[in-house]
Parts: C-alpha cells; structure tokens; sequence
C-alpha cells in the first residue's frame, strides 16, 4: 500500500456489514472511508438507510455520509465530482480512501467513467415522462427508436427508465446515449483500484435483513418517517425510493398493521439484495467476490 495510491472498493448487498469490515480496514490500513450509498448521503434519513452510527464515526474518519438534505436532488454527477475531491484529500495525506456502499451505479462511475451529459431542464423532463406515461412502454420505445435506432442495440425494449433517459437525451441534445456514453474517459487509471464484493451466504444475509428491519423500528424510524412526511419531498426526488418510506407511510396512516408493514420492507430489501447481486454478475466481473462467515477471514483475504 505504501508504494502508490491505491483505492479500495468495497461493495455488496444491503445488511452484508460492509461498514464494519470497512472501520476494521481503515484502523489496519491508515484509511478513511467514503459513502458509495446513494440513499445514505441524506441527513434526515438516518435510521431508514442504515447509516453508520456516531460510535462508529468516531472510531474512523467518514465523508458524505447524512450532509445534504432531502429536499435536494442528489445525482450519480453530483457524487462523482464530490468524491474526487474527497479521494484526492485523503490521498494527500498519504492515507487510503476506502468507497464503501451498495449502490452500483456510483462505482461503475467511479471506474468505468461517468457520461458527462449536458443538463436536460426539470420542465423538459416532466414532458418526456408524461408522454411515456399516456402512450405505455411499448409505443414509448417505437417512438425512441425513430428519432435514435441505435437504441435497439443497447436498451432492453422493456426497460422503461433507460429508455426514458435515452428519448430525454436525443431529443434535447440532439446526440445519442450511446455516443455520450462512447465518448466517456476514464476519471482514473484502472491500476489504482483494489475492488471487493462481499458476498456472504443467502442464509446469513436473510437473518440480517430481518435483524436489520426490526432494529430500524426499535430505533425509532417511525419518528424519522413522520418528520420526513412534514418536509413535503418532491416526489421525483431520489429520497423517495428509499425502501420502507412507503410501507411505514401506510403505518401511519394505518392503512396496514405493523406486523404487515415490517414483513413488506424485508421482503423489498430481499429484492434489492437479489437484483445487487444481478448487477455485480453482470457488471463487476473484474471484482474479487468473498464469500466467507467471518469478518476476520474477509480482512485477511483483502489484506493478502
């Protein structure tokens, strides 16, 4: 580690205790740690995310965790440019930044390159999303591949975000999502990246979902739901997808019991797990997977 910078990466499913590896790794490599969760950057969400806690602050230097509020919109860009100041900070200090999180998009950034696409308007959008709306998919990516036929090589027809993304990009820039995306330079070299993605077995990771949604109740996320409710979020802000909001919302408004409420959020943090585990299939094939119990077996492989 001493004889060039290196950045370690560390990813994985929700509940798999990638912040307790990532604190044992910072005190053994002289590390700092940077959130690569997109849900955690929100200070109002604390307990519904699962961010680290204060103790666990303190013992290691944390950036971007809980610093901007939920009523601002928070982006892959935003992230991208906010975690190149921080890697650089941390690096200077001859120290190692350790990315931790679960959210793939930020890391196939971070090493892949991040498509640099002009600022489309918030009231364009609204347009593109409200005729997706009232024509349905099927005709919506009809009307995508007429303006951009390239579309058909690299959008799955019922993807519907991407190919919402797609028509927005074409039609305000006049230029191919796939030509922004081909034109994407690399923000570092591949070298400097030691890339984890702890995989812990189906069994383990189930117990902790559960452990994970009731301990989010015991600490008191209905609070947090209420006052989030009060703040009157934006609907398309991303802090909206953060799994439970909905299901406790309906609590509150005692629409389901709380038993039902907490048995729907382990089953969506199930599928978020599952379809994680999809994206590193598909798109981290270059990342060492481990796969062990035990945190000191998962230190020593990533020592070694």
């Amino acid at each position: 580690m001493d004889h060039k910078p290196n950045i370690i990466l560390l990813a994985g499913p929700t509940a798999s205790g990638k912040s307790k590896i990532a604190i044992q790794l910072a005190k053994s490599l002289n590390g700092e740690i940077i959130n690569a969760d997109s849900m955690q950057v929100y200070k109002e969400l604390k307990i519904l995310t699962s961010r680290p806690s204060l103790s666990d602050e303190k013992k290691v230097k944390h950036h971007l965790y809980g610093f901007i509020s939920v009523k601002k919109d928070f982006s892959t860009g935003n992230w991208i440019k906010l975690v190149k100041k921080k890697i650089n900070e941390i690096i200077l200090k001859k120290k190692v930044p350790i990315l931790v999180g679960g959210t793939g998009l930020y890391f196939n950034a971070l090493t892949k390159g991040f498509v640099e696409i002009p600022k489309i308007p918030k009231k364009f959008r609204k347009k593109v999303r409200f005729l997706h709306q009232k024509e349905g998919q099927n005709k919506f990516f009809k009307r995508l591949l007429k303006i951009d036929p390239k579309a058909l090589n690299y959008i799955n027809k019922s993807d519907t975000q991407r190919t919402i993304r797609a028509y927005e990009v074409k039609k305000y820039t006049k230029k191919s999502l796939y030509e922004w995306i081909r034109e994407t330079k690399l923000i570092y070299n591949a070298n400097i990246f030691s890339k984890f993605f702890i995989n812990p077995p189906r069994e383990l990771l189930l117990k902790k979902i559960n452990l994970r949604v009731e301990k989010m109740f015991k600490n008191g996320v209905k609070k947090e739901v209420e006052k989030f409710i009060k703040l009157k979020v934006p609907k398309e802000h991303s802090a909206n997808k953060s799994i439970g909001l909905r299901e406790i919302k309906k609590y509150l408004d005692k629409e389901e019991s709380l038993n039902h409420v907490k048995e729907v959020i382990k089953i969506r943090t199930r599928q978020y797990a599952k379809r994680q585990f999809t994206w590193a299939r598909g798109k981290m094939t270059s990342w060492k997977m481990i796969y062990p119990k035990n945190y000191k077996e998962i230190l020593n492989k990533i020592h070694n």
